[in-house]
């Protein structure tokens, strides 16, 4: 009796009994470096996103993979809006009149929506005729969040 296997078996236990591939290692200094040119990088991206308004379309997505993964393609219909949502200030100010802390209102006080959520509620009001897929955040700073907003035409999405 002779034992019959394809030719993508073989090739798969050929490759098991490989010895392992060493990964190449990086020096350490090297490492620092490349850090050092992401983290100059990312200052440049949101130097970038400051100098554009809070709600603004872009032409292609920021992070493709993360677009794609949220239901986002390249055709006619689909746009990507950026975002920006300030950091802070989701406390509820206490009234000027006196009252005792119970009766202000301003103990266990939690925002009701977050800020991805703040995000597209400002884009899906720019862009009333379209549908949100879904969104992501792009960057962050001391004063600011960013994010892509990926909606779809209503129209060309049943099309």
């Amino acid at each position: 009796m002779t034992l019959r296997l394809g030719h993508n078996k073989v090739k798969s236990l050929i490759r098991s009994f490989d010895p392992p591939v060493m990964k190449p290692r990086l020096s350490e200094a090297s490492e620092a470096s490349m850090r050092g040119a992401l983290a100059s990088l990312r200052m440049g991206l949101v130097a970038s996103l400051r100098a554009k308004p809070a709600v603004c379309r872009l032409d292609a997505p920021l992070q493709p993979a993360r677009a794609r993964s949220l239901g986002y393609k390249a055709l006619p219909g689909y746009i990507v809006i950026l975002s920006r949502v300030p950091r802070g200030g989701r406390r509820k100010p206490r009234p000027n009149s006196g009252r005792r802390p119970k009766h202000a209102g301003s103990v266990l006080f939690t925002p009701g929506i977050s800020r991805g959520k703040i995000a597209v509620n400002r884009a899906h009001k720019k862009f009333e005729n379209m549908d949100v897929l879904g969104y992501h955040e792009v960057a962050g700073d001391g004063k600011y969040h960013w994010f892509e907003v990926i909606m779809v035409d209503r129209a060309k999405r049943n099309q």
